[in-house]
C-alpha cells in the first residue's frame, strides 16, 4: 500500500464529499464514509485507519475473519456489506458491529439469538438492504415485503434497525442512477411514518455515483476502489461460490 496515494486519493474524495454535501444544503460531517476494504490486505485497513478512516466495510465473513485477528487493537467500525448467508451468521454477530444487508428475518433472528448467547450489551446495528433495482441483483428485499420485514426487526431485542441500503445499477449516466437514490430515500421517509421512530441511516452510493446519492440523502457512502484503488485478483476458496460470502 503506497501511503502517499492513499492519502491524496483520500483528500480528493472528501473535496468531493464535501462539495456534493455543499449543494444539497448540507455539510461533510453528515456524511460517514465506508472504506470497503475488501480483497484488501489488513495493512491498507491499518494504513486507512492512520488516515483516519474509522468505518470499514467486508464482502464477505470468511475473508474478514482471515484479517481481523491483525486489527484487533483499532478502535473501528466494522460493516458487513456483501449479502449474508445463514450459516454465517452466527460469526457475522461475533465479527461485525453492523450488518448492512439484512434482507430476512430469519436471518436477523439468528444474529439476535447469537448477540444474546454472547451476552453483548451493546446491540447490532443493521441496515434493510432493498432491491432497488431487480434486475441487477439478487440480494435485498423487494419494495412490497419492506414494511413486513421492518416491524418484526425492530422489534428484536439484539438488533438496532437504523435504516436502509442500497445498490443501483451501474449506470455511465449518473442521472438515470438518482432516481434509485430518491426512491430510496421516499422509503426510508415512508417507513418512518409506519414504525414511528427515525431511521437515521441511508447507505447508498460507491466509488462511481456517491456524489448524486448525497445529493439524495445519503448519511453513509461505501467506497473502495476510489481509494483502495482496483482491487487484487482473488482466488475463490475450493468449493466456495463466486460471489458468496
Amino acid at each position: 500500500m503506497n501511503e502517499a496515494n492513499l492519502q491524496e486519493r483520500l483528500a480528493a474524495i472528501r473535496e468531493r464529499i464535501a462539495a456534493a454535501a455543499k449543494r444539497a444544503g448540507r455539510t461533510a460531517d453528515e456524511i460517514t464514509l465506508v472504506a470497503v476494504s475488501k480483497t484488501h490486505s489488513a495493512d491498507a485497513i491499518r494504513a486507512a485507519f492512520g488516515q483516519g478512516i474509522e468505518h470499514f466495510g467486508e464482502n464477505r465473513v470468511q475473508e474478514w475473519e482471515g484479517k481481523r485477528d491483525a486489527l484487533q487493537d483499532l478502535q473501528a467500525e466494522w460493516h458487513l456489506v456483501g449479502h449474508l448467508q445463514s450459516n454465517k451468521a452466527a460469526k457475522a454477530a461475533r465479527f461485525f458491529h453492523s450488518v448492512d444487508s439484512m434482507d430476512d428475518f430469519a436471518l436477523a433472528q439468528r444474529l439476535d439469538r447469537t448477540r444474546a448467547q454472547l451476552g453483548e450489551s451493546r446491540k447490532l446495528r443493521v441496515l434493510i438492504e432493498v432491491r432497488i433495482a431487480p434486475e441487477e441483483s439478487k440480494s435485498g428485499v423487494r419494495r412490497d415485503l419492506l414494511v413486513p420485514l421492518a416491524e418484526p426487526i425492530s422489534g428484536l431485542s439484539g438488533l438496532d434497525l437504523q435504516g436502509l441500503m442500497c445498490i443501483p445499477p451501474f449506470l455511465d449516466d449518473l442521472e438515470k442512477v438518482r432516481p434509485y437514490f430518491s426512491e430510496l430515500r421516499a422509503l426510508k421517509e415512508d417507513l418512518e411514518k409506519r414504525l414511528g421512530k427515525k431511521l437515521p441511516v441511508l447507505s447508498m452510493g460507491m466509488s462511481n455515483d456517491f456524489e448524486v446519492a448525497i445529493e439524495e440523502g445519503a448519511t453513509e457512502v461505501r467506497i473502495g476502489t476510489a481509494l483502495f484503488g482496483a482491487r487484487p485478483m482473488r482466488r475463490e476458496a475450493a468449493g466456495e461460490a463466486s460471489g458468496a460470502i
